[in-house]
């Protein structure tokens, strides 16, 4: 039961990698090196911020709407599929998987940096350590899809050694709000992972009581999941 649910959840906590890693970018960029670099740097200027989301993995597909809030508490209410939820206060991450009648708990300790990477504000340094960022096709922006009225820079960040779990991760830029829209990393296995990101909301004010999760107390519970056997 415990590989299944670790199967299960691998996506969401890709998700929640990414998520705690892609709100802004500034104007002014000349290279894609220091496209990438402000993204770290603004990073921190976002306090808060709220968004749609789509995943596809694979013919899984999931969407909800994701809350951060500076420096690292986040929540994703799942409208597909309904009721799943993924929550992290700081110090605990909780995923509730409905479907399975199941409740996956890790526990992050801060004073471990490998530990608390997959769920920080460093994501991005990290990406900048082990991956090298480069222009699709250049500066200029495109359109999102083929017949798309969306403006996109895409930015492809090829891994720097053999051990990150993505060969490639592109990253497609709004070019009217300078925001990530969609994000594809891509496994040495050839398999995608598709992130959407829609309707943003920065700096809303968002309370610490939003990252408050209580499930509910009839599913089963499964603690430090991402460690198990």
């Amino acid at each position: 039961m415990k590989k299944l649910l670790a199967a299960r959840c691998s996506l969401l906590t890709i998700a929640l990698f990414f998520f705690l890693s892609s709100p802004s970018f500034s104007q002014g960029i000349l290279t894609a090196s220091s496209f990438f670099k402000s993204v770290s740097e603004n990073y921190a200027t976002i306090k808060d911020y709220e968004a749609d989301v789509d995943i596809k993995a694979g013919k899984t597909n999931m969407s909800g709407k994701v809350s951060y809030k500076l420096p690292n508490l986040l929540r994703i209410d799942f409208t597909n599929p309904e009721d799943q939820v993924i929550c992290f206060n700081g110090d605990l991450l909780t995923i509730y998987l409905p479907g399975s009648a199941a409740i996956l708990n890790q526990t992050v300790d801060n004073s471990n940096n490998n530990g608390a990477n997959l769920a920080t504000a460093q994501g991005l340094s990290l990406l900048s350590r082990y991956y090298s960022p480069a222009y699709e096709t250049g500066q200029d922006a495109v359109p999102l899809d083929e017949g798309s009225e969306e403006m996109v820079v895409n930015l492809i960040l090829r891994r720097r050694n053999m051990s990150e779990a993505f060969s490639s991760i592109k990253m497609s830029v709004l070019q009217s709000t300078m925001l990530i829209r969609r994000i594809e990393a891509t496994t040495p296995q050839g398999e995608t992972f598709t992130f959407d990101f829609k309707n943003y909301k920065l700096n809303q004010g968002i309370s610490d009581q939003r990252f408050i999760y209580d499930p509910p107390t009839s599913a089963n519970n499964y603690n430090n999941f991402l460690f198990s056997e």
